[in-house]
């Protein structure tokens, strides 16, 4: 069963413009049904809601036939439509706070603050200030990129993390010690300045998520489920006992989870803006636990942080063009050197998700993994050669080494090494409004939960970014990631990251995607495949995000699937090609943003318990 066609679509676009006037909404909207052919998609009855390939906004014309495992479980995308903008983040609670913002009258970027402040209280796993960042924002027609990512304290040395057998030691990972300084409230904080509308005050912006931390928020599955598989964790830290365990245990369902500790940090940076947490009370804390447990950052080098702007890596993808994060993110280098290889294949002619189609990307992902782990760093640290990675030249001679009908081998593909993917551990909120402005921003504390520290009196829990690095280069790190010298350990230096904050436009030059993903090295593959969905199968933005997702690296050589989430036949094929199948329960949260002619389509994640696509 097809989507609509080329004709219908246009048809429903011109509707759209004259007719649809959006309801303010939050609500958890399916969009499409199980046909009596098993595992098809077919249209909802909603046209604003199943349809998001307009030719206003020159997605693909025919879109493919997506035949769906027989037990996938998100087979009804759950989306959200406004003409006035929309909020899509992990978290239900922080979703409504944006959504609000920009009923208030906010643009994207007071939206996008207000969401990642409140991100902060209401989904402490991966929200946060204590840890940092990337966001692109598309503001009047330009595309900027800001970098707040965490530093290495001055105190740290190449060696620090290497033990007498020349093997990283456990403190790079766990406890005090893995914590690089954070950049979240600087990053913030500069992204204000620069773009927000100034119609709401920087207190004002972060007034909800202070009124969260002192009044509380019911506590949901969601964030039980996070406290289960992080316990054990949290309990070997007497602060993060204190406040996630109070008498031992978790809190429960259903009561309300209050951080007054946390609300007078942020009261602080309301007033003071990032003095109120790089100096003053907030910034003693941190130092004087640092001193008592042997941490490294200093007073000094919480002071000296900034955030600083980049220039876009921007490149075009049959004909769509693709803004995202250049390093120190991996994600936007990384993403485009995947569309390079795979844009020499017709895709669309070999279907969607069908043996050969999914052996090109898995090709394309395999070598683009090899470069970005030998290659790339923080620019004001190592000299990079992206004007190689990123040349169609390159991306020629990669073709030239895949087989059609074979997997190649990693082992013959030279590298530092590549990531095994793991569960997510960043967040990431796409924010657009009735301008047409837009900001994808990820933030993390690398682990949930980061290094499972609460720093004492001040209520937050502090990154452990530090195994981001190379501690020993050509070994794993808690990703599995072998990385190379580029990522290796120096004081001041940015360490490598996945995360992939992106925006897709048209030739024309309308936003077509706000994009991003948590889960560690799983993030770009998977804004890889959303795109993918939508320009080369014509997919809606709902069907993207819930369509069942594939991720591969250099090593291990092994595809990572979802659980039901591949055809049998499929399967088998791919087996007989020579790829090892491992089935992982689900791969990445990437929520994300769409456009039908003017109006805003916002699909939540199915798979994270909470996700939310609000409209003003």
């Amino acid at each position: 069963m097809r989507c609509l066609r080329l004709a219908e679509r246009q048809l429903l676009c011109a509707f759209l413009a004259v007719n649809v006037a959006v309801a303010s909404s939050c609500a958890a909207a399916p969009t499409a049904r199980t046909s009596a052919k098993a595992g098809t998609i077919q249209a909802a009855t909603d046209p604003v809601a199943s349809v998001a390939s307009a030719s206003a906004n020159t997605w693909l014309a025919t879109p493919a036939t997506t035949e769906l495992p027989p037990n996938w479980p998100y087979r009804t995308p759950v989306v959200v439509q406004s003409m006035r903008g929309m909020v899509v983040t992990d978290n239900a609670i922080s979703s409504k706070v944006g959504r609000d913002v920009l009923a208030a009258g906010g643009n994207a970027v007071d939206a996008a603050v207000a969401t990642a402040f409140a991100l902060a209280v209401a989904y402490p796993t991966a929200g946060n200030i204590g840890g940092g960042g990337f966001a692109i924002a598309r503001m009047k027609g330009a595309t900027h990129a800001l970098d707040f990512r965490e530093v290495a304290p001055a105190a740290v040395m190449r060696d620090t993390f290497v033990d007498a057998s020349g093997k990283p030691t456990p403190d790079v990972r766990e406890g005090i010690r893995s914590s690089a300084v954070p950049g979240s409230v600087a990053g913030l904080f500069e992204l204000y300045d620069k773009f927000g509308s100034k119609k709401k005050t920087w207190r004002e912006l972060l007034t909800p998520a202070i009124q969260l931390a002192s009044a509380g928020f019911v506590v949901d599955d969601g964030f039980l489920e996070t406290l289960k598989v992080s316990g054990q964790r949290l309990k070997k830290h007497a602060a993060s006992a204190s406040l996630f365990f109070p008498n031992g245990s978790p809190p429960s369902n259903g009561s309300l989870f209050q951080n007054p500790e946390l609300a007078t940090v942020l009261t602080r940076i309301a007033n003071e803006g990032p003095k109120g947490f790089y100096e003053g009370p907030t910034a003693n804390a941190i130092v004087n636990q640092m001193k008592a447990e042997s941490g490294l950052i200093t007073s000094l080098d919480l002071k000296n942080y900034k955030p600083k702007w980049r220039t876009p890596i921007e490149f075009t993808y049959r004909g769509h063009h693709i803004a995202s994060m250049p390093p120190p993110s991996s994600g936007g280098v990384t993403l485009a050197m995947i569309c390079h290889i795979v844009s020499g294949y017709d895709l669309h002619a070999l279907g969607w998700q069908s043996p050969t189609s999914l052996h090109y990307m898995f090709e394309a992902m395999r070598r683009a993994f090899a470069a970005r782990n030998a290659k790339l760093g923080d620019p004001d640290f190592v000299t990079m050669p992206l004007g190689e990675l990123l040349s169609e030249a390159w991306a020629t001679r990669q073709r030239a080494t895949i087989a059609p009908d074979r997997a190649t081998p990693s082992s013959e593909i030279e590298s530092a090494g590549v990531p095994s993917g793991t569960g997510p551990h960043t967040t990431h909120l796409s924010v657009v409004d009735a301008d047409g402005n837009a900001v994808a921003m990820t933030t993390t504390v690398n682990w949930w939960y980061g290094s499972g520290v609460t720093v004492k009196g001040v209520g937050f829990v502090l990154n452990n970014e530090m195994d981001d690095f190379a501690s020993v280069p050509g070994q794993a790190n808690g990703f599995g990631l072998v990385q190379g010298e580029a990522n290796a350990i120096a004081p001041g230096k940015r360490m490598l990251s996945s995360m992939t904050p992106t925006i897709v436009t048209s030739p024309s030059g309308s936003i077509e995607l706000v994009v991003g993903a948590a889960g560690g090295p799983t993030i770009t593959t998977s804004v890889f495949q959303e795109i993918s969905n939508v320009i080369d199968f014509g997919l809606d933005v709902g069907e993207a995000v819930s369509a069942p997702r594939f991720h591969i690296q250099h090593l291990p050589d092994v595809v990572a699937f979802e659980k039901d989430g591949i055809i049998d036949d499929v399967a088998t094929r791919l087996t007989t090609m020579g790829y090892t199948l491992k089935e992982r329960g689900h791969l990445a949260d990437a929520p994300a943003i769409g456009q039908l002619g003017n109006v805003w389509i916002g699909a939540a994640e199915p798979r994270r318990i909470g996700s939310l696509a609000a409209a003003p």
